[in-house]
């Protein structure tokens, strides 16, 4: 089973008919609403078709057997498996567009006026956040920010403080160790060069310009001051080999409706997973070499193996066309993935026009 095909590109895993197929729908509908088994009696009255309690039980039988829903308890109540949520998302559930007012209001929260790059990024997950009664989350790069200046600032003889201003008001700092005997002028030269070539570009395309312009010898610098242009730039481009950021909105929402003791623990735990990131990074970036939206349910991934809970994501692009980021929703894997979807596919798309996408 494909862990991260788009939506409706999966295969169809099993042929369902029209008695099958609705009464499916009606588990994964009943378990998505209230997060509780359903059982024959209460299907025959939701399924928009006249079947006894016998027949739908039948389907039933059928359906468990093809590994599409499961008996939590000895009880007659059946919820979708893993499997079939899987199988509804890629088969049967049809997502429409955003009403107009809920993209107005998608755009209104996310595009405020005056406020950083980053500062979009945390409204955005924010708003996914409220929207969805799940976490929202950001997983962007560092090196995507603009530059507008850098300032090398003699610390000691052999230190210095290295300060990146980007263009939406982040400020950063590292420090930078200089060669023995470095003159103050090549402090200044460096700072000098690099503000006439730096200004409106990403660190990225930024430290792939100069490298070529010293490698070409265009560069009018000595070499102690080479080394520091060179120095100062790395030490942004993963230089302490973490260059991305993730934001993470909403955590308490992952504490409503909790049933039972066990969903107390596979929260705790989903908890766990979240403070530590590094899996959480890596899951998003699974989303930066595709194309549209991705959902990751349950133990398809295993960063959520253990709390049973999904991930809705979408990438978002800069000016150039480039994936720089994801944004999404993490929550119960009961979330409406067919109201969620569009919401975390037009968020992530009001981002990239706000980056000249």
């Amino acid at each position: 089973m494909s862990q991260d095909l788009p939506i409706g590109a999966s295969p169809s895993l099993v042929q369902l008919n029209e008695r099958s197929r609705e009464i499916f729908r009606g588990i994964v509908d009943s378990y998505l609403a209230t997060g509780e088994p359903v059982g024959s009696r209460n299907l025959a009255r939701l399924i928009p078709m006249t079947l006894s309690p016998a027949s739908v039980r039948n389907v039933m039988q059928d359906l468990e057997q093809a590994g599409l829903i499961y008996a939590p308890h000895t009880s007659a109540g059946r919820l979708p498996t893993e499997f079939g949520l899987r199988f509804f998302v890629d088969a049967l559930m049809q997502v429409g567009d955003l009403p107009e007012d809920e993209r107005r209001s998608i755009e209104a929260q996310v595009a405020g006026v005056g406020r950083s790059m980053e500062g979009v990024l945390t409204e955005a997950s924010t708003m996914l956040s409220g929207l969805t009664r799940a976490a929202g989350v950001v997983l962007t790069t560092k090196a995507n920010a603009r530059l507008k200046h850098i300032e090398f600032v003699r610390l000691e003889p052999t230190r210095a403080l290295v300060v990146l201003v980007a263009e939406d008001g982040q400020v950063e700092n590292r420090i930078l160790d200089l060669p023995p005997g470095l003159p103050s002028s090549a402090l200044v030269e460096a700072t000098n060069f690099l503000n006439r070539h730096i200004r409106g570009q990403t660190l990225l395309d930024a430290r792939a310009a100069l490298e070529q312009a010293l490698a070409a010898g265009r560069a009018e610098l000595d070499a102690l001051t080479q080394k520091i242009v060179a120095a100062g730039l790395a030490s942004w481009s993963g230089g302490d080999g973490d260059d991305r950021k993730l934001i993470v909105r909403g955590h308490a929402h992952l504490l409503e409706d909790l049933h039972a003791l066990e969903d107390l623990e596979r929260v705790r735990q989903l908890f766990d997973e979240l403070e530590t990131q590094r899996g959480l990074v890596d899951l998003l970036g699974r989303a930066e070499s595709a194309e549209g939206v991705r959902i990751f349910i349950g133990s398809e991934n295993k960063l959520f193996s253990l709390s049973g809970s999904s991930t809705i994501i979408a990438p978002y692009r800069d000016s150039t066309g480039r994936i720089v980021g994801v944004i999404g929703v993490i929550g119960p894997t009961r979330l409406n993935y067919a109201r969620v979807v569009p919401m975390v596919d037009y968020t992530a798309r009001v981002i990239g026009r706000m980056l000249g996408g």
